[in-house]
């Protein structure tokens, strides 16, 4: 007779028909499975052989059957996704067995868990377009790359796209307090600092602080943490698997794990004041930044020194130009008032709202 079971860490009920499916009796397997569903954000229903509830197994996304169920499995609907699960690494029946009950594949835990975590999570977050992601890096200190991050995230926001802000510098003092929410409640860089292998998407996007109707990974107040280039990856690519945008705001560096990030991006814009010495700094970071990213536009902000305009900033730094940044003279007390950069309708909110326009006509990036 069918039943739930329950492990001594997860409790497992009945299930809902968009969970994947665990049928085993063996306690052992039962735990590893349980703890690779968790890594990968799912919450499974599980069964000692064929579940009696109608429908559980021909509609669960992905079946794990264990060795030792496969006998009790023979006569389920032939079906796709269904995946025979062990931990006997010489074991010469077992392909017998798979084909017994039409398994897909046989997989041998420990050695496959790292290819299981990321099954598991693509049939439960579902496999759609990626978040386009936008890379903003300053051509020198004081650019104004953070603030055009917030104002860009915020102004997608708006519009009701799905938003996450990224704040890849750690030095940068934090864009949850640039958008008036460090005390806000929800996981920072170091909570993530040393994950590896896959990170569920929907579980980070919950786990971190919502400002402004958007999701903001930053910084914590305590000791700057080095964020290897692992997690940096793993973390990037849950945020992508959520579709709508991604915004990173990344220091003028480029380090192992900045690296990284600059390989996640669909583009990245470079602010670059209109002077003189802008450019000349802005032209290093340019060369550095785009021996990882190919897809790299200036962003040139004004007042401009004496003969100088985008136009001119632009091809100095043999970039394409991706728009003016209009100099906005209330934004600094806006911010002291709590207001967000990219509220309202002032000329940084426009250009925000004309970049996505542009960037996501028809899909993709013009």
């Amino acid at each position: 007779m069918a039943g739930s079971l329950t492990s001594g860490r997860t409790p497992v009920a009945e299930g809902r028909r968009d969970r994947p499916l665990i049928v085993t009796g063996d306690t052992e397997l039962l735990d590893d499975l349980l703890r690779l569903c968790a890594a990968a954000g799912a919450e499974p229903e599980v069964h000692h052989c064929l579940p009696e509830r109608r429908g559980s197994w021909e509609g669960a996304p992905l079946i794990l059957v264990g060795d030792d169920a496969a006998a009790r499995c023979r006569g389920a609907t032939r079906r796709r996704g269904v995946l025979l699960v062990g931990h006997d690494q010489d074991d010469p029946g077992v392909w017998r067995r798979a084909v017994e009950i039409g398994a897909d594949c046989v997989l041998r835990l420990p050695d496959a868990e790292s290819w299981l975590v990321d099954r598991i999570a693509d049939v439960v977050e579902g496999v759609g377009r990626q978040a386009l992601t936008v890379g903003v890096i300053g051509g020198r200190g004081g650019a104004g790359a953070s603030t055009l991050a917030c104002a860009l995230a915020v102004t997608a926001a708006r519009s009701g796209r799905r938003t996450m802000l990224v704040d890849g510098d750690p030095l940068g003092g934090g864009l949850d307090v640039l958008l008036g929410g460090e005390q806000a409640e929800g996981r920072r860089w170091p909570d993530f600092a040393t994950s590896k292998g896959r990170v569920a998407g929907g579980a980070l996007e919950e786990s971190l602080p919502e400002l402004h109707s958007l999701r903001v990974l930053s910084w914590d107040r305590g000791d700057s943490v080095v964020v290897p280039p692992e997690a940096m990856r793993s973390v990037l690519a849950a945020a992508r698997r959520r579709g709508g945008v991604v915004v990173v705001d990344l220091p003028r560096r480029v380090d192992e794990g900045v690296a990284e990030a600059l390989a996640q991006l669909d583009l990245g814009l470079l602010v670059v004041p209109g002077e003189l010495r802008a450019v000349a700094a802005a032209n290093r970071v340019a060369s550095m930044v785009g021996m990882v990213l190919p897809d790299l536009r200036a962003v040139v902000r004004g007042p401009y020194a004496a003969g100088l305009d985008e136009q001119w900033v632009a091809g100095a730094l043999g970039l394409p130009l991706a728009g003016e940044l209009p100099v906005e003279a209330g934004l600094p007390a806006a911010q002291d008032g709590g207001a967000p950069p990219g509220h309202g309708r002032g000329p940084l909110a426009r250009f925000c709202t004309a970049f996505w326009e542009r960037a996501l006509a028809g899909g993709g990036v013009s």
